[in-house]
């Protein structure tokens, strides 16, 4: 007997046939037509049902077993899982006419939130002998922990009574400052601390840019492909985001009729191409054309080991035009949640009043002031330069052992910073969706670019490599190579 699922309807509101699958798949448990207990098709079944390769309907399995919804028993099969609450009806607050439009956009971006989440968690679930290049974090135990421990303790103050102090909602001053000094010896940007707000994050900072600049309806200029937090946060503000093309020099300028552009200069995302010095003048003159703000995103920019110094945008604007945006996420490691804006003076107070209406007590007090002291007494800067080397060695090697195994599969776009790199698949789209299947039974992962792009695209990855040592590096291509001759042998 066949499963019989409305996938059709799904595939029209999501792009890709794995989500499409999940959704279906997980709307028929929570309706009680797949009880619990139901024995699921096999992958090779539903991939031939639906049309998808059989990776794919792997991908949606995951997925639904890393939420819980299905349990895989070895041997014999997927199973719907027990326990699982039925609701034939969706929730209340989905049929609530009373959401005001916010919140009807933030209830709308829901489902694309959770399957973030849920990709996250995969990729932190994969099995013990995969080696995963899908992930880009620092490896913890290269981090200065001894340091970093002092710091906090320095922070917390002689029996703690440093913790009974709150920071306004713009942030600890000694972190503005110990940022806005960084800022102007390592970027040339002529920081001043009390233009400097911090944030929960960078992703915070961002969407609260977007509420105060968007109004309803407004263009917002983002590229393509780009990051795909940006496009919800836009979205979620009532905005119109307008993905813009990116070509191997990164975004292509144009005359937008727009009053902001979200961009990333230094290290475009997730390409890593740097913007030329002609190009980044030209935004300029286009937000002074247009009488336009840029937000200017330098995420994953911070290790650099090679090439010449980078002039941001920030340290080229003479017109107050440009926002500043960065997060220490990347490059301390993931659970420091702190972000922040350089702004400029027009926006500071306005920012600044947004700010401490969502959070009148900056948090994270003790991070902040431990992160101040971590900078200002030379630690952060020893740990770029150290880090720095360890990825650029590592950034080496998977370059070559990708250019001696799988040059003939992957074009990799060259680069001088970063955590990851990406590479245009040089096969058929038909040859990369078995190939994410056959490296998947060779126990290697990587990321499927597609998930960048708003507009459809030539097949591309991203290989993370900063977790990874210089023998797993090694191992992963070699299998990516082993994968690609399991096709051929087929």
């Amino acid at each position: 007997m066949e499963l019989g699922l409305p996938f059709e309807t799904y595939l029209e509101q999501y792009r890709y046939k794995y989500l499409a699958l999940y959704h279906a798949i997980r709307t028929a448990i929570h309706s009680g037509k797949l009880p619990e207990g139901t024995r699921l098709p096999a992958t090779r079944k539903l991939a031939r049902l639906y049309g998808m390769s059989r990776g794919s309907a792997a991908q949606s399995y995951d997925m639904l077993i890393a939420e819980g919804y299905v349990v895989s028993r070895p041997g014999s099969g997927t199973y719907v899982a027990e326990g699982i609450i039925r609701t034939d009806q969706p929730p209340v607050a989905e049929q609530s006419p009373t959401l005001s439009a916010w919140g009807q956009r933030l209830m709308s971006h829901r489902e694309e939130y959770q399957e973030q989440a849920s990709a996250m968690l995969l990729l932190e679930q994969t099995p013990p002998d995969t080696i995963s290049f899908a992930s880009a974090r620092m490896p913890i135990e290269d981090f200065p922990y001894a340091e970093w421990r002092s710091a906090l303790s320095y922070a917390g103050g002689r029996g703690g009574i440093g913790l009974q102090n709150g920071a306004p909602p713009e942030g600890d001053i000694e972190l503005r400052r110990a940022i806005a000094g960084h800022l102007r010896f390592t970027r040339g940007i002529p920081a001043d601390p009390e233009h400097i707000v911090i944030f929960s994050g960078s992703m915070q900072g961002l969407v609260l840019l977007f509420q105060l600049l968007v109004d309803p309806g407004d263009q917002v200029i983002m590229e393509d492909p780009g990051y795909q937090g940006i496009y919800r946060g836009i979205k979620l503000s009532g905005g119109n985001p307008l993905p813009s093309p990116v070509d191997d020099a990164g975004l292509i300028p144009h005359d937008w009729e727009a009053g902001l552009l979200v961009v990333s200069p230094s290290r475009q995302y997730p390409t890593g191409a740097v913007l030329p010095l002609e190009r980044r003048r030209a935004l300029l003159n286009w937000a002074r054309k247009r009488q336009a703000f840029i937000i200017e995103d330098d995420y994953d920019s911070e290790f650099r080991w090679g090439g010449k110094p980078i002039e941001p945008l920030k340290m080229l604007d003479d017109e107050g035009r440009v926002i500043f945006v960065g997060s220490f996420s990347k490059t301390m490691f993931t659970g420091l949640r702190i972000g922040y804006a350089v702004l400029p003076p027009s926006l500071v107070e306005a920012v600044m009043q947004a700010k401490a209406l969502y959070e009148p007590i900056s948090p994270a007090q003790l991070e902040q002031r431990a992160l101040a002291r971590f900078i200002v007494r030379g630690g952060y800067g020893r740990h770029l330069r150290r880090m720095t080397r360890l990825y650029g060695n590592r950034y080496e090697t998977l370059h070559q052992t990708m250019a001696a195994h799988a040059s003939d599969l992957f074009r990799l776009h060259s680069g001088d910073a970063g955590l990851h790199v990406y590479a245009n698949w040089l096969r058929s789209p038909e040859e990369y969706a078995a190939f994410q299947d056959a490296a998947r039974r060779r126990g290697v992962m990587f990321r499927d670019a597609s998930v960048y792009h708003r507009t459809p695209g030539p097949p591309a990855a991203c290989f993370g490599f900063s977790h990874l040592d210089v023998a797993h590096i090694t191992e992963g291509v070699n299998r990516i190579a082993e994968a690609w001759q399991d096709m051929q042998n087929s």
